[in-house]
């Protein structure tokens, strides 16, 4: 696996690998958070990093034709975890309308961007004129 490394505003190198729309590169991105977790000793972010990428890279091979996408973990600022995943879709994502009596299964399809919404301390898509990029950051509280 080559992951490239690219200096950022922070000091921190940012990670990114363009994958194949696959949904067996959801274990390829799992390590690469995790790489990226455990240089900047972050990895106490490790458990939700993982998850987060993993839903991200479901919802980019399930509701995209891209071929390729692209993870990108980086570190906007000193107390936020960016990770990224970019494909070539326009289409952007919608939070589901759920309500109490709800009760499909999550795998069903739907409520990735819940977990997603759960997870990240924010979130959001940006639109390109050749796809999009949807991120979640996790927040990081330094021990004082």
């Amino acid at each position: 696996m080559i992951v490239s490394a690219q200096p950022r505003p922070t000091g921190h190198p940012g990670y990114s690998e363009t994958l194949p729309g696959l949904e067996e590169s959801a274990e390829v991105a799992r390590r690469i958070v995790k790489t990226a977790l455990s240089a900047w000793h972050l990895e106490e972010l490790t458990d939700s990093g993982i998850l987060l990428v993993s839903e991200l890279v479901a919802n980019a091979v399930k509701h995209t034709n891209s071929r390729n996408i692209r993870v990108v973990i980086s570190r906007p600022s000193a107390r936020y975890v960016r990770i990224a995943v970019v494909d070539k879709s326009r289409t952007m994502p919608e939070m589901p309308k759920l309500d109490e009596s709800d009760d499909q299964d999550v795998s069903l399809g739907g409520r990735g961007l819940v977990l997603i919404d759960a997870l990240s301390d924010r979130w959001g898509t940006d639109l390109y004129r050749w796809g999009k990029r949807v991120w979640g950051e996790l927040k990081y509280e330094p021990a004082e």
